[in-house]
């Protein structure tokens, strides 16, 4: 694997690998329930097309009680810096709220950002999107996806796309697979055979007010994903200004 360096000049190859072997991990955990309140790996600011600010986002993840959360704002990672930075301004200003001992946190802890990005990309001749995690932002293979709007020609389609993000240490996962103009059951044959990591199983379709897996899809999603032996994700995909639902 081609190594790369972090903005404090440490090389991150092996930690990348643990980093994503250790979000896979959660991921394989995932189900129903997960989702708002636990995992969130899902959601926009407006550094792209969201409404709510990194601050407020924190503030709410925090709120919440998540455990783990991505923000995944369109080719771009500029929300997740400037997520960084609050929930390390937050642990300065909370000191009392984050309690360390001999075995790591076990008070108070803030839920754990994860990098994320979300890219349009070409699969089966199709629009649509494509997930990365726990990716490093700085690797030069991702550079081209985190330049603020689609990628086009060649770097477009899902092959490249997929082999960007698992180049830079990542994971790649198909978004809302059954949202699309041609059928999941076409479109994560199709992901698979690029060497896609998991699928978005539990998405709230419908947008409900309380939000939940659409009873709909997501049976035929988790199966798909159950028969390719790929792992399942959850998230809101919040463009709103609240973390517990789409819109």
């Amino acid at each position: 694997m081609v190594t790369s360096t972090s903005q404090l000049g440490v090389t991150t190859t092996g930690a990348l690998a643990r980093d994503a072997q250790k979000l896979k991990s959660i991921f394989e955990t995932v189900d129903a329930a997960s989702c708002p309140r636990e995992y969130n790996f899902h959601m926009h600011t407006v550094c792209s097309d969201g409404q709510l600010t990194p601050t407020a986002l924190i503030e709410q993840a925090i709120d919440l009680g998540l455990k783990e959360f991505a923000i995944t704002d369109h080719h771009t990672v500029a929300g997740y810096y400037q997520a960084r930075q609050e929930l390390e301004d937050w642990r300065w200003r909370h000191p009392a709220r984050v309690r360390r001992g001999p075995s790591g946190v076990v008070s108070g802890a803030l839920p754990r950002l994860w990098t994320g990005v979300e890219i349009t990309t070409k699969l089966a001749n199709t629009d649509v999107h494509i997930l990365g995690y726990a990716f490093d932002p700085v690797h030069d293979v991702i550079q081209p996806y985190l330049q603020g709007g689609s990628p086009q020609g060649a770097d477009q389609q899902a092959a490249a796309v997929i082999a960007a993000i698992q180049g830079a240490g990542g994971l790649a996962v198909l978004a809302h697979p059954a949202r699309y103009r041609r059928p999941a059951e076409e479109l994560v044959p199709a992901a698979v055979a690029h060497g896609i990591d998991g699928i978005e199983t539990y998405y709230a379709y419908e947008n409900p007010s309380e939000w939940r897996p659409c009873p709909k899809k997501t049976p035929l999603v988790r199966q798909l994903a159950e028969q390719f032996q790929i792992f399942s994700t959850c998230g809101t995909d919040t463009h709103g200004k609240v973390l517990t639902r789409r819109i």
